[in-house]
Parts: structure tokens; sequence; C-alpha cells
């Protein structure tokens, strides 16, 4: 079958829309992912957040989004199944980013955080198991994605739970909290630029059209390290506080201080997570452009359209600022309390094991990620720190995200098929 002469434009335009509107639901659920530590530990308002993370999440999602694009499109289910008939991969993919997008705006309107790679990862195989036949699908695959999904939030619970007993070590339980803050957040703050610019420049640059070598980009992100350290020292160094309060108020004035590096730390989540989950909106969309421009072909390797991932960063943009205040609020303040130096180790955690896994291609989930690592947080102050009720009700919704995307996901690709005549 043509699929280029009779259907291209229609079909790419339908992508196009609802990967649009799945990158919407991306915005609208799991973008509480970055910010919703920086909210409920209020070292941002809400609406400082919405536009911290516009900013941040377009950036990650332009610059670096494409390294992980590549496993939900050829990962997850077997193309060769489907080179007799690639208008069917075509039906199933459009399929699976309206049924996906579906279910992340209804868990968006409920409040509750679920995962949209559980989503989107539902939704293809649901298509594909029950539209093409149960060997089709990668199952393999499935089961190491889903193995991240469990050894993922461990990795940020261990990082978290480290990084908040350094700061506890090193700074809150010194006799001068203050001057600690003072001498030691520079070094996190260098962390975080480190972490951030270097994936940034191992994977963003070159889709920009820059390469550089294994040195050249250790030794920018180590100056960028140093320069955002420098930059940190200079802004603590200007808050006024009086060294003769009482150890509290020292306390509160070192939680200000994190207040600073909880800004870093938001943006770095932000940007980390755009980069990893633009890909759960783009890959089928990228797949159905390819499949479409090259008259049914189905390639293992297929140059990204100059279009599809400003789709999927403006999308996530636009549900975030839509619809994004309710799920900021559940993983906020539900959970567990937040300060900004619990909320500190959570976000630079979570962004850190977000972007190790957006370095080597493998779709985890942010929310998993983070809910491990607000959880480690909870865990170093002792298992009544922790909203159990919470925690559960989050962990149900997780389970009920997979199958709710693959039954969508098979109403809508029967309905596309017959919509379209085959």
């Amino acid at each position: 079958m043509d699929i280029i002469s009779t259907y291209s434009m229609t079909l790419i335009v339908l992508a196009a829309a609802f990967g649009f509107f799945m990158a919407w639901g991306i915005g609208a659920n799991d973008v509480a992912n970055a910010m919703g530590t920086s909210v409920g530990s209020k070292a941002l308002t809400i609406k400082q957040a919405i536009i911290v993370a516009m900013i941040f999440e377009f950036a990650g999602a332009y610059l670096a989004g494409g390294e992980v694009t590549s496993t939900i499109r050829k990962g997850i289910i077997d193309s060769g199944y489907f080179v007799d008939t690639p208008e069917l991969l075509v039906f199933g993919m459009i399929g699976s980013l309206l049924a996906a997008g579906t279910w992340l705006l209804l868990a968006s309107w409920a409040g509750w955080p679920v995962s949209t790679t559980h989503s989107i990862i539902g939704a293809i195989v649901g298509f594909s198991a029950v539209g093409v036949g149960v060997e089709s699908v990668n199952w393999g695959s499935v089961l190491g994605i889903i193995g991240s999904w469990v050894i993922t939030p461990m990795i940020a619970g261990l990082i978290a739970y480290f990084i908040f007993l350094s700061a506890q070590k090193l700074i809150f339980d010194s006799d001068n909290p203050l001057n600690m803050a003072k001498r030691y957040v520079p070094y996190y703050m260098a962390l975080t630029g480190f972490m951030i610019s270097l994936v940034t420049i191992k994977k963003g640059l070159k889709h920009v059209g820059i390469e550089l070598t294994s040195f050249e980009g250790y030794s920018l992100a180590i100056g960028i390290a140093i320069a955002v350290g420098i930059l940190g020292k200079i802004l603590i160094s200007r808050l006024k506080f009086d060294p003769a309060a009482d150890k509290n108020m020292h306390y509160t004035n070192v939680e200000k201080v994190f207040a600073v590096l909880m800004i870093v730390t938001a943006c770095a989540m932000a940007f980390a997570h755009g980069s990893n989950d633009v890909a759960n909106a783009i890959g089928p969309l990228a797949a159905v452009v390819s499949i479409v421009q090259s008259g049914g072909e189905i390639s293992s390797k297929a140059a990204l359209a100059w279009w599809v991932l400003p789709v999927g960063a403006l999308g996530i943009v636009a549900g975030l600022a839509m619809l994004g205040r309710r799920v900021i609020a559940t993983i906020g303040k539900g959970i567990t309390h937040l300060t900004p130096s619990r909320g500190f180790a959570a976000e630079l955690a979570a962004a850190t094991t977000v972007v190790i896994a957006s370095g080597t291609g493998l779709p985890i989930s942010t929310t998993q990620t983070l809910v491990g690592a607000v959880l480690g947080v909870g865990m170093a102050r002792g298992i009544a720190a922790l909203n159990l009720g919470v925690v559960r009700n989050i962990v149900v919704s997780w389970v009920v995200t997979l199958p709710a995307g693959a039954i969508m996901s098979i109403i809508f690709y029967f309905i596309i098929k017959a919509a379209f005549g085959v």
C-alpha cells in the first residue's frame, strides 16, 4: 500500500496533533516531578516554578531529547512484523499517542502523578499485542524497561539519602551551621552545574552541529561547574544574617541558603526531565513521519524531522502552563514535609538518575525516580516522616496506568483503522 500518495498529509497532521496532545499531558502531569519539591519546600512560588520549568523543559527537550527517542521507537515492538503492512504500525502509533494523552489528561485533572513512560509503553504494547499478535512485542525489552522502573527509584533513593546525610553531617550538625553552609553549599551547586552541563555537551550540542571530543566536553563541564560554584559563593556571601542569633535561627538561615540552591536544582531537574521524557511523545510521532515520508519503508535508523522536537517541547510547556498546578500540589506537599535542604537532596538525586538514564538511552519513569528520591530523604529522617497513605495511592495509580494505556490504545487503533478503511 502506497501510504505517502494516499494518506501522507492526513497521517502526519494526525500524528503531530496527537503527539502534541501527548506532550501536553507530559507537561500537565510529569513536570510536577521537576517542580513539585521546589514548590513544596517554598523555595519557589507556583508561578515562578512554572516560568523556570517552561524555559528549562523546552531547552532539555529541544537540545538533548534525541537520544532516548531511538529506544522508544525501536525497542518495544518488532518492526519486522509490520514490513508488509506499515500502515498498521502508523495507525497503532497514532492511536497510542491519543490513548496515552487521554489517560494523562484524566490523571492530571484528578491530581494523580502517574508515569508518562508507563502510559506510552502500555499503549504501544497494547495495540501491537492485540492488533498484530503477542509475538510482535519485544517482551525482553519491555521487561528490561519494567526492571528499570524498580531499579531507578532505588538508585535515586540511595543518592538522595546520602546527599541529605552529607548535608546533615557537614552543615546542620555542626556548631556553626551558617558558616558551614557558606563553605559547602557552593560545592553542591558546582556538582549540579557539572552534571547538567555534561549531558548538554555530550548529547545536546550535536543537534545544533557542534561536536566536541570527550576531553573537550569534560573540560567545558568542569569549567561551567567551577563558574556555578563561584557564582553560588558570591550569592551566598551577599545574604545578610545575624551571627548572634540562636541556633534555631541559624537553621532557618541555612534553609534560606538551600533555597538559593533549590533554584539551581529545579532548573537541572526540569532540563533532565525535558531531555528524557520528550521521547514519550516524539518517539511514536517520529516513527510515523519516517514511515510516511519513505513511502511505507520501516527504517531502523531514520533522521528526526526538524519540526518533531519543537512539537514535543512546545507541548510540554503548554500542558504545564494550563494544568500543571494540580499534580505539583500532590508531589510537593503529599509524600513528606519538605524544606529547601530536603527538596534539594531529592531533586539533585532524581536529576542525576534521570540524566544517567537519558545518556544511556533508557526510558525511565521520572515520576518513580523522584518519588524514590523523596522517599530516600524521608527515610533518612525515619519512616514516621513519610505519609504512607499518599505513597500507597501514588503506587496504585502507577499500576493502573499500564492497563489503562493499553486498553484505550487498542480501542483507538481499531477506530482509526476502520476510519481509513483498512
